[in-house]
């Protein structure tokens, strides 16, 4: 049988760092050459391999032009004229640099990967909407979080954009979605079909073992051999919940701090603000990883060492993940991976598509309760249990989370336009 190769296109925002869309294109793409295609990536910022990029900067929602596009079309039902214009421009331009990305790297298919999904760049996703209908290209559209998901979005004067391009009802664009609500929500409002594909794990490949970098990773934290490292391994924007992780810190009877992994990053700093009081007002040591952690192990300008996200799963004694909305759940995943013991929302994904599957965690419903402080407690003062959970929750991430899952599905969307 004659096997493809297909040259595809990633085109995003930004393909760079450690948030989820970058996370899981990485994966796809991983997949994806596995299977002997070859892989590209066009976003706003990267950090791709250079033989493989295509940097176009009004692909970032930081570019200032996207900027006052955006501050123009959200929170008001008016659209200045100047607006428009300045999307029209702005479209022109990317539609240009997508036929360069094309050209160059003579692509067979394009995977738009939460451009058509989340309206953080309205231009760059009209411009694949018109791209996809000019020339017939094919696409596999990777939908992250909807703009219906997201409360600043609902008040806008661009309902005629979100309806064109977030996203497209086109006949070139499959559409692929994390969650049963997604695909139920899609299809209601736009009357698209789309494939469940939801975040994974490479399970296949545990991680390596501790290898003594961070062996002085507590010392560094400011943690004493005797406290317990809680970490909570998110960015800190408000769907987190992070007060519950205060809460929970606070709550249980032994001595122990609270380790935020990542900053705010584009949300502002308004919530980081007020996590810092929270966790001084109930008395919580809450430590922000600013300056120690970082994609690559190394050091920083003050010459002290940088940590990486691994480093701090492999030596925290528990991961909070107290999430108020997820598309999906990559921290949950990463717990998994790493074999930690987790202290999970029952958040709408969690309980409809996650919890089913019959994950061992520390449950909370919203709130933390009695129940959930005590059963924390059991779990850090009984190691048997964390290893008995580990192995539960380990096998049934190779089940149902795991690289095969996307290889699966995406060579079914694959076959369904270039055949076997």
């Amino acid at each position: 049988m004659h096997k493809l190769e297909l040259k595809i296109g990633f085109i995003s925002t930004r393909l760079s760092g450690t948030d989820g869309v970058s996370l899981e294109t990485a994966k796809w793409a991983q997949v994806l050459r596995e299977e002997g295609h070859d892989c590209y990536f066009m976003a706003g910022e990267l950090d791709t391999p250079p033989d493989k990029s295509f940097l176009f900067e009004e692909c970032n929602f930081c570019h200032p032009a996207i900027r006052e596009i955006d501050s123009g079309c959200f929170g008001s039902s008016i659209r200045k004229t100047e607006i428009s214009i300045l999307i029209q421009e702005m479209k022109v331009k990317l539609k240009k640099g997508i036929r360069e990305f094309i050209e160059k790297f003579e692509l067979d298919l394009i995977i738009p990967e939460n451009a058509l999904t989340i309206p953080m760049n309205i231009p760059l996703g009209l411009a694949i909407t018109e791209i996809a209908v000019e020339t017939g290209i094919q696409m596999i559209a990777h939908h992250h979080d909807f703009f219906w998901e997201r409360k600043r979005f609902l008040k806008n004067s661009c309902w005629d954009y979100l309806n064109k391009a977030f996203p497209p009802h086109l006949p070139m664009v499959q559409h692929t979605v994390l969650n049963s609500s997604q695909d139920n929500q899609l299809s209601l409002r736009t009357g698209v079909s789309a494939t469940i594909i939801p975040n994974v794990m490479d399970f296949a490949n545990p991680p390596a073992a501790p290898d003594g970098y961070a062996d002085d990773l507590r010392e560094a934290l400011g943690i004493g051999p005797e406290e317990k490292f809680i970490l909570q391994p998110t960015r800190i924007v408000q769907r987190k919940g992070i007060e519950h992780a205060i809460e929970l810190t606070h709550y249980i009877d032994m001595d122990a701090k609270l380790v935020i992994s990542h900053a705010s990053g584009d949300e502002g700093d308004e919530y980081s603000k007020h996590v810092v009081e929270y966790s001084k007002l109930l008395g919580v040591e809450t430590i922000l990883c600013t300056g120690i952690v970082g994609e690559k192990r190394g050091l920083n300008s003050d010459g002290k060492k940088i940590y990486t996200l691994s480093d701090l799963y492999q030596e925290c004694d528990l991961v909070t993940y107290p999430s108020i909305i997820e598309g999906f759940g990559n921290a949950f995943l990463e717990a998994l991976y790493y074999k930690c013991p987790v202290m999970v929302n029952n958040y709408s994904i969690y309980h409809s598509d996650i919890g089913p599957k019959g994950f061992k965690t520390i449950l909370m419903d919203d709130y933390v309760s009695r129940k959930t402080v005590e059963n924390t407690e059991k779990v850090l003062n009984d190691p048997s249990i964390k290893k008995e959970w580990a192995e539960i929750n380990y096998d049934l991430g190779s089940r149902y989370f795991c690289h095969d899952i996307v290889r699966q599905k995406l060579n079914t969307l694959i076959m369904n336009n270039f055949g076997t």
